[in-house]
C-alpha cells in the first residue's frame, strides 16, 4: 500500500515518491514551509522534520530579559567582591586627596577657638613664670603680690643691720601713694575670665570692674582694668554694666 504525501495528503507512487525528514513526498511537494519554494536533498534543510529553505532556516535567538532589581543587586555585589575593581577605586581615591598646610590665617583662628573656650579660662590663669630663676629666687604669683609689705620687709632688713641710737631710731615717713586717676564714664563687671590673645588686649578676672570704656563696635570695647591698671581691647559679651 502507497503511502500519502506529507504535503498534499494524496498516494505518492514510486515514480514519485522522495523520502525525506522520515516523510513521504511528492517531487513537486517538497517545497519550504514558508515560501513554497522547491527543494531538492542537496538544498534543504530540516527543522522539526519539515523542509526549509536557507534564508527561512529558524535560528535560535537569545530572549532579552529586563534587569530586575534582584538581578541588579547580584550584579552590584558581584563587583564589589572583585578585587580588580576595589583595587582600581582604592588608587583613583588616593589620586584625589591632597595635604593642605596650615595657613596663617587657619592658625589664628585656631588659637582664637582656643582663647573662646571656656575650659581654657578655667584652667589656665594668667601667670608670668621667670625663664632662669636664679638660685635662691622666690616665684611668686601675681595676685599674692604686695608691693607695700615689700618694702616693709626690706626696710625691717636695714633696721636690723643697722647700728639703732640711744634715742631711737624712726623711719623716715612713706610718701602717700598717690591715687589713681578718677574713672570716667560707665563701669563695667567683668563675667567670665579672659586671656589676652594680642599684644593690644588685656586680660581680666571673673568680678573685675572696667572703667575708661570706649566702645569699638558690637564685638569689642576699649577700657582699663581697675585691679591691674592694664589698659587695651576686650570682648565685649564678656562684661556687663554696673
Amino acid at each position: 500500500m502507497n503511502a500519502p504525501c506529507a504535503r498534499c495528503k494524496k498516494t505518492v507512487y514510486p515514480v514519485e515518491k522522495l523520502n525525506c525528514l522520515d516523510k513521504v513526498w511528492h517531487k513537486g511537494c517538497f517545497t519550504c514551509n514558508v515560501c513554497n519554494l522547491k527543494l531538492t536533498m542537496k538544498t534543504y534543510k530540516g527543522y522539526n522534520k519539515e523542509p526549509y529553505c536557507q534564508p527561512h532556516y529558524p535560528t535560535t535567538k537569545h530572549t532579552a530579559v529586563a534587569d530586575t532589581p534582584e538581578n541588579k543587586r547580584l550584579a552590584k555585589q558581584t563587583a564589589n567582591q572583585s578585587n580588580i575593581v576595589y583595587h582600581k577605586d582604592h588608587q583613583q581615591n588616593l589620586a584625589k586627596f591632597s595635604q593642605v598646610a596650615d595657613t596663617p590665617a587657619m592658625e589664628t583662628s585656631k588659637r582664637n577657638q582656643l582663647n573662646a573656650s571656656q575650659i581654657n579660662y578655667t584652667q589656665k590663669a594668667p601667670t608670668a613664670v621667670p625663664q632662669n630663676p636664679s638660685p635662691g629666687q622666690q616665684y611668686m604669683e601675681p595676685e599674692d603680690y604686695n608691693p607695700e609689705q615689700e618694702l616693709e620687709s626690706a626696710l625691717g632688713s636695714v633696721w636690723r643691720g643697722a647700728v639703732q641710737p640711744s634715742g631711737g631710731y624712726e623711719p623716715p615717713p612713706q610718701p602717700a601713694a598717690q591715687a589713681p586717676p578718677a574713672a570716667s564714664g560707665p563701669r563695667y563687671m567683668a563675667l567670665y575670665d579672659y586671656t589676652a590673645a594680642d599684644d593690644d588686649e588685656v586680660s581680666f578676672m571673673e568680678g573685675d570692674k572696667i572703667v575708661n570704656v570706649t566702645v569699638i563696635d558690637d564685638g569689642w570695647m576699649e577700657g582699663m582694668v581697675e585691679r591691674t591698671g592694664q589698659h587695651g581691647m576686650l570682648p565685649s559679651n564678656y562684661v556687663e554694666a554696673c
